[in-house]
């Protein structure tokens, strides 16, 4: 159960982008907080900008105005520097496609993180990693001798072998049959739940974020809806609804 201490903070956040047209306003005064532990889905069509969102939370990308506050950091006070000491401790990134360096191992590739932070232990903990992943007897193998599905989870011992109270999923099953997708999600699920992760989901796919405790569905960089009613999502115009009710 989630404790209501709030790990992720935005306050009236928006993202502008410059392009060859002029400025682009990706998200528009985006504000939420996301409880220490809480499963949250971030659902909403291509183009709603809730992979946009999940970049500025994870520090990839910073806001044009309004505050992001991640784990007690505050982004818009942080350097690159900063962030990328707070993404390799604090958060976890699961990704569509796997990211899995091709020239090591499933056991080289979980460990990168903890090497990176001078961890002493860095194999021991990444073969435990694999084994909670089911891939124990995989260690030893590289990426083009893995299915997708070992790949994905893979990539996901990698994403939680540092301990990181938070995360994050854009489309994790996206590049994966159903099957094997509903197995990685099942993992996922369970792994955070037995160590107290806060998980956030980005997705298009309504039946997977109803599996998470809260949803927040988005539409033309605006959030649309903080119930959990996806049933509308999607089909309605974004004019017709409103934070936390819909028409």
């Amino acid at each position: 159960m989630a404790d209501r201490t709030p790990i992720i903070q935005l306050s009236g956040v928006s993202l502008t982008l410059e392009s060859g047209a002029g400025p682009v306003n990706i998200l528009k005064n985006i504000s939420f907080s996301i409880s220490r532990g809480e499963t949250v889905g971030i659902i909403g069509p291509s183009g709603s900008g809730k992979s946009s969102l999940m970049s500025l939370m994870t520090g990839l990308e910073q806001a044009s105005d309004g505050d992001v506050d991640v784990d007690g950091l505050a982004f818009s006070g942080a350097d690159e520097d900063e962030l990328a000491r707070h993404r390799l401790a604090r958060v976890g990134i699961v990704m569509q496609a796997f990211h899995l360096i091709p020239t090591m191992t499933a056991l080289e590739n979980v460990a990168v993180p903890l090497e990176l932070a001078g961890v002493n232990d860095a194999f021991d903990r990444a073969a435990k990693e694999l084994d909670a992943v089911g891939l124990g007897h995989r260690m030893d193998h590289y990426p083009a001798q893995l299915s997708g599905g070992e790949q994905q989870r893979v990539a996901l011992a990698r994403a939680l072998v540092s301990e990181p109270p938070i995360l994050f999923g854009d489309e994790p099953t996206g590049n994966l049959d159903s099957a094997t997708g509903r197995t990685i999600i099942d993992l996922l699920f369970d792994l955070a739940k037995r160590r107290g992760t806060t998980l956030v989901l980005v997705t298009h796919d309504a039946k997977l974020a109803d599996r998470c405790d809260r949803v927040i569905s988005m539409r033309d960089g605006k959030i649309v809806d903080d119930t959990g009613n996806t049933a509308t999502v999607g089909e309605t115009d974004s004019s017709d609804l409103k934070l936390g009710k819909s028409k």
